[in-house]
């Protein structure tokens, strides 16, 4: 399966691009950067400074910097550190990034892979958005979209209301689920029964103590945050899990239905059911534990 990861590395990121390099049914094919857990300069420093790691041969293009409408954007430092890795700040800038921009590269991927192309989309759906509006076959183009976001029937991590890749850019998400490509939704509702604790990510960097030491290390901030906010002995598997929905259909349990994201007021970035919609399956439910064995059997094959 070809794959192109829309991502803001971001801790949970860093897993979900290590899984999907060490998956084989994934072909990674590309990493676009956006604007969320960091600023986009340093999402696309960080998305290179990984396929480095991970010793990939791909190519990084940096997308927005900022919502739609916005001119500035706040990064998520006190989840995932300064410089999106948590305590490790020392992140050198190695190559340089595709000379399309993200939404340039997805428009031009999705032409020359028509309906092969899944595009996982783990921050913001800026990116995407952006796609869809420079090329109006771009929904039609790529096999599926899967998206790291919302939380359809339960409460919300930025807000009582809102999940935090919605709630960065809540136009841009209620524009793509306006006129969706075929589309699975990963959110709240099952990324939370996916918890990865301190003991897992130590047995992770035993197994693999180049890229899962790197993990755990880059955790410690992270799983810090979850105890201290949610009271959580491990931090859930986000991003991770969307990856595995693009291969692993069968470990969850989807509901088709309409979405609409609220994009003003006190509850802007609520992703709710609404039947005028197109439909996108959303998922309910997962098989928590599986999701956790798969993370670890296929990252633990890493050097």
């Amino acid at each position: 399966m070809k794959l192109i990861i829309d991502t803001d590395p971001g801790i949970d990121d860093a897993m979900a691009i290590a899984y999907a390099a060490a998956a084989p049914e994934i072909d990674l094919i590309g990493l676009t950067a956006v604007f969320g857990n960091t600023h986009v300069h340093q999402s696309s420093r960080n998305a290179r400074f990984l396929q480095h790691k991970l010793g990939l041969d791909i190519p990084v293009a940096e997308g927005a910097a900022t919502a739609i409408g916005r001119e500035c954007h706040a990064p998520s430092e006190h989840v995932h550190g300064p410089e999106g890795f948590g305590d490790v700040t020392d992140i050198p800038e190695i190559g340089s990034n595709h000379p399309m921009p993200a939404a340039e590269f997805l428009v031009d991927m999705a032409r020359q892979h028509k309906g092969e192309l899944v595009v996982c989309a783990v921050g913001p759906l800026t990116n995407i958005a952006a796609a869809m509006r420079l090329d109006s076959e771009f929904a039609q183009n790529i096999k599926r979209l899967v998206v790291m976001g919302g939380a359809v029937y339960c409460p919300g991590n930025v807000t009582p209301h809102a999940e935090a890749n919605i709630y960065h850019d809540a136009q841009a998400a209620d524009e793509v689920f306006a006129a969706p490509p075929p589309t699975i939704l990963v959110g709240l509702d099952v990324t939370l029964k996916t918890l990865y604790e301190t003991a897992d990510f130590q047995a992770l960097a035993e197994q693999s103590p180049h890229m899962g030491g790197f993990l755990r290390d880059i955790s410690r901030f992270y799983l810090k945050f979850y105890k201290e906010v949610g009271g959580l002995e491990g931090c859930g598997l986000h991003d991770s899990t969307a990856v595995i929905a693009c291969t692993h259909e069968p470990m969850f349990e989807m509901v088709e239905t309409g979405l609409t994201v609220v994009t003003e007021g006190e509850e802007i970035g609520a992703t709710r059911p609404d039947p005028s919609r197109p439909t996108v399956r959303v998922c309910r439910d997962v098989d928590g534990a599986g999701v956790v064995r798969l993370f670890t059997e296929r990252v633990a094959s890493l050097p």
